[in-house]
């Protein structure tokens, strides 16, 4: 099991999710992160199943930070957070590239998911 908070990009192109994946991948590669990009036929959009499957697998034991591309990815990933109980889960609101890589390289120092997301929440 990690001991690294888990991350989750939500993106309405599955392009952008794993491009984004891909970038920080290059700096961090033990973090447990997670795409849900485009909807189950991969066309733009989003999908609830996709997210909530994205955060079952990210989390790890600490949590999951979820960061977002525009508008309805907020909707369906507060609502897979709502559907999704059991998981601790944080919506962040800010910047999808600077705010996941920020996340990876703050859960890749061991912090708690609060501590991850207030260090986000500063930077950017």
């Amino acid at each position: 099991m990690s001991s690294n908070v888990g991350i989750v990009v939500v993106s309405h192109s599955p392009k952008i999710a794993e491009g984004l994946k891909d970038l920080i991948g290059q700096v961090m590669s033990d973090i447990p992160l997670e795409t849900a990009g485009g909807t189950e036929d991969g066309e733009i959009g989003t999908s609830i199943d996709k997210i909530i499957n994205a955060m079952e697998k990210a989390d790890q034991g600490k949590g999951v930070l979820l960061f977002y591309d525009i508008g309805s990815a907020k909707m369906n990933a507060e609502m897979a957070i709502e559907m999704n109980e059991t998981e601790q889960a944080i919506l962040f609101d800010g910047p999808l590239v600077e705010g996941a890589y920020v996340a990876a390289v703050e859960s890749g120092m061991g912090k708690s998911l609060q501590e991850v997301h207030d260090a986000v929440k500063k930077s950017v």
